[in-house]
This record gives C-alpha cells, structure tokens and sequence, in this order.
C-alpha cells in the first residue's frame, strides 16, 4: 500500500538534489558524488511540517537501532550434486579431481555444494568438510584434509610407487603391465585408476592367476594391457589353459642336414 507514496518521495528528493546542482560545474564523479551526499544530507535533516524532527531524527531513533550488521562473507550463488560416493579412498569425485571426506563416511553418498571457490561435502544438513576448488584445468587431483583421515598409518593415498610395489608382490608380468600403463599416459596420476583395476583383479583371482594373465597379453600385440585385455583370459580360463599345456619338445639341432661331395658326385654318374 506505501509503494507509490515511497516512489513518489524518491522521485520528489531526485528532483530536490538535481535542482540543487544543476548550477554547478563537476570534474570528475567523485566530486559529483559528494555533492550529492552533502545534498541528500541537508534534505533529511530539514524539519518536518506538520510533527516534530526531520527524517534524519527519525532514522537514528527508530530505525538505526534495529539495523544488524552485513555477513562476514559476501553471499555466493551454489550449484548442488546430489547423491555423490565416497570411495574407498576416502575422497568423493567433482569434475575429475579427487576431495576427501571423514573417512567415517567411505561408502556413504554425500551431497555436494559448489561455489566459484569452494566445494563443500554435507550428510543431510550436516556440513562435513570444505575445500578450495580446484582450477578447471586440474585433472586427477587432490585435495584432502588431515582431518578427514583416520589416525596413526591406516590410510595411505594411493600413488604411483604404491601401485608398483603392489604390483611387484603379484609378479614381474604384473610389473610390466603396471609401467606400461604409466608410460601410456603423459602424467603418472592419469594412469592410477587403469593400474589399479588390473592389479584389482587379484582380489577376484588369485596372483598367480593374475601374473598369468600378465604374461599372455604380453606375448600377444597388445602394447599397453589392460582390465579390459586382462578380465577376459581369467574369466575364459585361458590363463590355467596356458599353464597345463606341457611344452613343446623339440630337438636342438646343432648343424644342418649337408649333403656331401660325394652325394652329388654319385648323382652325377
């Protein structure tokens, strides 16, 4: 109900502040801009005509008591992913990088709150941790906060010289696909979750199984194996089928079959 009287005050001090200028001569804005607050100034200290005080009086005794600070931290507009899996490794994936969560929570689906700065992990209203967002460049990153790892050693970041040794208590063949993955991609970190999904395998298979199946793709052309080249041998068998096939007993020749002098000489009579 007040809208157009309020519009119709704005308008009316608009016009008290123009006429009150338009005499002067500006150089630069911030010269017009104190005029214009010297000039809105003595609009609200002037008397009121029918009651006592001034808009000025107004404000500090009724409204200026009521006012509350502004926040702390400018308000920024967020984006939600619902419904996002905390891996094994105590991290959740955004957008390719890698952010860690209590590790209480590996398993659990948290629900993600974007900023242009910060990527915040909740469990229904409950915030359970917050980190600086990674640049969009960033690939296979991350971002992990020593709190949200359990204490002493039971949590140890996976990284390209733990998959080695992993994949040096399986066997050489499990070695040489291992590299072979990591040579295949231009950062190590790219190739961490290919390497992980073969020497995976063993936890289905056996590593005797899984050093076999090594061994078999690399003595066919594929350059660089992987999961996909590995899980076949195992699940058809091939791996036990190559090691039940007994090995070809061949002779070692140490020097030709050679015809002599005196064989041709006797074809020739």
């Amino acid at each position: 109900k007040d809208k157009a009287s309020v519009e119709n005050t704005v308008a009316h001090v608009a016009t008290w502040v123009i006429a009150g200028l338009r005499q002067q001569q500006f150089t630069s804005l911030p010269e017009l801009r104190a005029a214009i607050t010297d000039r809105v100034g003595a609009y609200n200290a002037e008397p009121f005509q029918k009651r006592p005080g001034s808009r000025a009086s107004v404000f500090a005794a009724e409204e200026q008591p009521l006012l509350t600070g502004l926040p702390a931290a400018a308000y920024e507009i967020s984006r939600w992913a619902y419904g996002r899996r905390v891996g094994r490794n105590g991290h959740v994936v955004w957008e390719r990088n890698y952010y860690s969560v209590p590790f209480a929570h590996v398993g659990t689906s948290v629900d993600l709150r974007i900023t242009d700065r910060v990527l915040q992990a909740y469990r229904g209203s409950e915030r359970l941790t917050s980190h600086l967002l990674l640049p969009e460049s960033a690939a296979n990153e991350y971002r992990t906060n020593d709190a949200d790892l359990p204490a002493g050693e039971k949590y140890r970041q996976w990284d390209p010289e733990r998959v080695r040794e992993w994949a040096g208590r399986i066997g050489p063949a499990a070695v040489t696909v291992v590299n072979r993955i990591f040579e295949s991609v231009p950062v190590d970190e790219q190739g961490l979750d290919a390497a992980l999904a073969v020497l995976r395998l063993s936890r289905r298979y056996s590593a005797e199984r899984v050093e076999a199946a090594c061994r078999l793709a690399l003595a066919g052309r594929v350059r660089s194996p992987r999961y996909a080249h590995l899980q076949p041998i195992l699940a058809t068998e091939q791996d036990k089928a190559a090691g039940l096939r007994p090995p070809r007993d061949e002779g070692v020749e140490h020097g030709g079959y050679v015809r002599g002098a005196e064989y041709y000489a006797g074809g020739a009579k």
